[in-house]
């Protein structure tokens, strides 16, 4: 888990994979966390997955102009296509800021 701050911008990614092509995805998947980790703005990604394919991804950026640069990164895009084709039946993005946040971990 990573530290939130208030202001930040969080991208909320809920998407229904299809099973289908598993290496293809996971290769892809780490090309995009690798890419995104360098790109200015970014503070984290937290996010899990069902054995039923549903999947919920949220990334974190220091503004809105960070997570629209990140969204328009041309090789994040070309993913974002082979996606639609490849490996998802369907997916929702939802852009919020953030207000609050906190942790909590069991000692």
């Amino acid at each position: 888990m990573h530290e939130r701050r208030v202001g930040e911008v969080a991208v909320i990614f809920v998407s229904q994979r299809n099973g289908r092509d598993e290496a293809g995805y996971a290769a892809a998947a780490a090309a995009m966390d690798a890419r995104a980790a360098r790109q200015p703005g970014y503070r984290g990604v937290d996010g899990a997955r069902g054995e039923d394919g549903l999947g919920i991804t949220v990334s974190y950026w220091a503004d809105e102009a960070a997570a629209t640069a990140w969204r328009d990164d041309p090789e994040h895009r070309a993913i974002r296509d082979a996606g639609r084709g490849r490996w998802y039946d369907g997916y929702r993005a939802i852009v919020c800021t953030v207000t609050r946040a906190y942790d909590w971990t069991a000692a």
